[in-house]
């Protein structure tokens, strides 16, 4: 079930990143970024509790 909530949260913020790239202006900006900080935060989990393993 974990697998498949980071795969979703995956695309989620990837679609977020691409959309926001169409959007010129402060607004895309912004869905860029919150799209930037969830990916990061998502690399941040799996070595996180890859070094835990």
């Amino acid at each position: 079930m974990k697998i498949v909530i980071n795969i979703v949260l995956f695309i989620l913020f990837m679609t977020m990143v691409i959309l926001g790239q169409q959007h010129v202006g402060y607004a895309g900006l912004s869905v860029m970024l919150i799209g930037l900080a969830g990916l990061l935060t998502q690399l941040w989990a799996y070595n996180r509790n890859g070094q835990r393993g």
